[in-house]
């Protein structure tokens, strides 16, 4: 019977994929791409997980977590599953599949699902639960550090130097994406600044209060969210309140910084941890709400399977489908960030190995169907208000007049009456050139919630949706920014014993800042850019967070070659060397590329050229130095992880070549076997 239902499972899955592949009609139901991801997810989860983790990975639920032997009450707590899974899933699920489908949306929907369904399947899940393993066996190690462990010194501080720097940026493009949905929304802001209490509260309840009672935590702070979601209503509603939360993006930058590092000094149970658990609950309640929402209202896709904007004119973000759609989505599909997470705070809370298959593949794949609702949101849009909603003034004119006129020129027909109609609607002044991918994705969920449950209360929904991407990134940020902390005391560690104790708190406090300062220049620097930023940081995290999954690949290629398993490494060398091919050329093409749009040299030049010739408005003029400055850091930024990354390989490569032809290598780090409590 169960073969029966996994052969039907299967056989749905087949065919809905079909239908996506094959339609080329003016429109195609929403439900082909919500059947064809649930299949894929199932049969993944279901067969491929568990291969490879009793196979690959050799999990055994009889040998003691570093949480439970190295339990200090601070950063190693054994916690129940299902609040690391919770943790794991709101720290990994962050802005990149919410805003990387959004904006890959430009080049249709066809691309971008495809490349989150098998990317996720085959490269992110795995990566994700492999790195989770092995890091537990590390006594909860980074990344950078098993590299330096298993691979070699080369290796490892090519690793420990450029994971760290790719993280730095990882934040700020986490930062930058929360401060673009809150600017000059006071709905918004006073709802995501209520979340904060709301957690500590939680925490205290849970750790000092009543302890134990997860139920009873959980069900107060799902209720307070809720109601902060309607406080921030009452509150947009009050002239003289609302004022209070109306602000521009330099100011919530900065509560942005400052609430990352109390979240990286302060008890993982106290922010960090409640956190997360509450955030799981309102992004799990609010996914399955829209795809029950989906499978009722059955909206068509209006966004053509692909657009004329492959060839690398679309607005939104230069380049071709490939490989820019690989890089655009990469939370959702591979993310190298969560390797971090998963070589930061989780390993330091799974109280049992048989945790690691749910929690590894189960939340990847989870957050890859989060993904797949983005798409869906995003597409469901009429294309022009789509377009009208996602791309700069800069590139269809400063006047509604102007922009409409561009995007209908397009071959995209919008109106301004229909775009002031719909802000009306949404509670919201404007929603022309609302960049970031937030806003656009904030529609049309509340599009989907609308049609389903209640026309009348679109403000509502709108502000709901915004206030759950707006926590979707908030608990990847303090998660991040802690995980930072851990990778800069590692490097530290190797400098000055006592900065590697990651509860030593001038320790804490030193390396928390330090990462701050980092992030939170370049969360500077996309703020006062006049698109928005994204066009400067976007590209740059979608290379980044890739490269970084690549190193994260090498390293666990490099330990299944060394652990005797060479036959099955082909698990982690097939997306590796996707990943390889894909950032290589498209760190490249933003290297070398002569068109302003695409390269970040040519658009330093292009800027100071204009800059020089006094062509530029007096406000950009102002900024234009540093965001020249700026461009060609990021270049020299990506030239750098490019360096980073292939010594990686190749050190990976140089290390199993060895091993597998009996050279001496060096001794795994893994921790001695000590039986769990109740095995021995």
């Amino acid at each position: 019977m169960k073969r029966i239902f996994w052969l039907a499972v299967a056989a749905a899955g087949a065919f809905a994929l079909g239908g996506l592949a094959l339609h080329r009609g003016e429109s195609i139901n929403a439900l082909w791409i919500l059947v064809a991801a649930v299949c894929v997810y199932a049969i993944g989860f279901r067969f491929y997980s568990a291969w490879v983790a009793a196979k690959v990975l050799s999990i055994d639920p009889t040998r003691a977590t570093p949480a439970e032997r190295l339990d200090n009450g601070r950063d190693f707590v054994p916690t129940h599953r299902w609040i690391v899974f919770g943790h794991h899933f709101a720290a990994i699920a962050g802005p990149g599949p919410l805003i990387g489908p959004t904006l890959a949306a430009q080049f249709g929907y066809l691309p971008g699902t495809l490349w989150i369904l098998v990317g996720a399947v085959l490269g992110g899940c795995v990566q994700d639960m492999t790195i989770l393993l092995l890091s537990i066996r590390r006594n909860g190690r980074s990344l950078g550090q098993m590299a330096r462990d298993e691979l070699g010194p080369v290796g490892g501080i090519a690793a420990l130097t450029g994971t760290f720097a790719i993280m730095v940026i990882l934040i700020a493009v986490l930062g930058l994406v929360i401060v673009n949905a809150m600017k000059h929304s006071p709905w918004a802001t006073a709802t995501v600044f209520a979340t904060i209490p709301i957690a500590i509260l939680v925490g205290l309840y849970l750790r000092n209060w009543r302890p134990g009672r997860v139920i009873e935590g959980s069900l107060i702070g799902v209720s307070l969210l809720l109601l902060a979601v309607v406080g921030g209503g009452w509150i947009n509603g009050q002239p003289t309140i609302r004022g209070w939360f109306d602000l521009e993006g330099l100011t919530l930058a900065w509560f942005v910084i400052g609430y990352g590092w109390c979240a990286a000094i302060l008890p993982v149970w106290l922010l960090l941890a409640p956190r997360d658990y509450l955030s799981a609950f309102l992004k799990l309640g609010t996914i399955l709400l829209l795809a029950v929402a989906i499978v009722f209202a059955q909206p068509d896709i209006k966004m053509p399977a692909i657009t004329q904007f492959i060839d690398g004119s679309g607005p939104v973000f230069g380049g071709k489908v490939f490989p820019f759609v690989f890089i655009t989505i990469a939370c959702g599909a591979v993310s190298g960030f969560h390797a971090l997470v998963a070589s930061g705070t989780t390993p330091k809370l799974i109280g049992s190995e048989s945790d690691v298959r749910l929690i590894g593949y189960g939340s990847m794949a989870l957050e890859s169907f989060v993904a797949i609702m983005a798409m869906i949101a995003a597409t469901l849009l009429d294309p022009g208000v789509y377009f009208a909603i996602n791309t700069a003034a800069g590139v269809v004119g400063a006047t509604p007049e102007a922009a409409v006129a561009t995007i209908s020129a397009w071959g995209f027909p919008v109106t301004v009456e229909q775009m002031h109609t719909l802000a009306r609607e949404m509670g919201e002044s404007t929603l022309f050139a609302r960049t970031g991918g937030a806003p656009s994705l904030a529609v049309g969920m509340a599009s989907i919630f609308a049609s389903s449950f209640g026309e009348h209360l679109l403000a509502i929904w709108y502000h709901f949706a915004i206030m759950f991407e707006a926590v979707f990134i908030l608990t990847t940020l303090d998660a991040g920014t802690r995980v930072g902390r851990f990778m800069l005391q590692d490097m530290l560690g190797n400098v000055s014993q006592p900065f590697g104790r990651t509860s030593w708190y001038p320790s804490v406090l030193v390396t928390s800042t330090l990462v701050v300062a980092a992030w939170g220049y370049f969360l500077y620097i996309g703020v006062i850019d006049p698109n928005g930023g994204v066009h400067i940081l976007w590209p740059l995290f979608g290379i980044a967070n890739q490269m970084l999954a690549a190193i994260a690949l090498s390293v666990a290629t490099g330990i299944i070659v060394k652990q005797g398993k060479a036959r099955y490494a082909w698990v982690t060398l097939t997306p590796l060397a996707w990943l390889a091919i894909v950032t290589t050329t498209a760190a490249v093409q933003k290297i070398v590329s002569d068109d302003p749009r695409i390269g970040f040299f040519a658009a330093a030049r292009d800027l100071a050229a204009k800059l020089a010739a006094g062509v530029l408005p007096p406000e950009r003029a102002a900024v234009a130095p540093q965001l020249i400055f700026n461009q060609q850091l990021d270049a020299w930024l990506t030239t750098f992880f490019l360096i980073v990354v292939w010594l990686v390989i190749g050190d990976m490569l140089r290390v199993c070549w060895r091993a597998v032809n009996g050279r001496p290598v060096l001794p795994g780090s893994e921790a001695p076997y000590v039986p769990a409590k109740g095995t021995a």
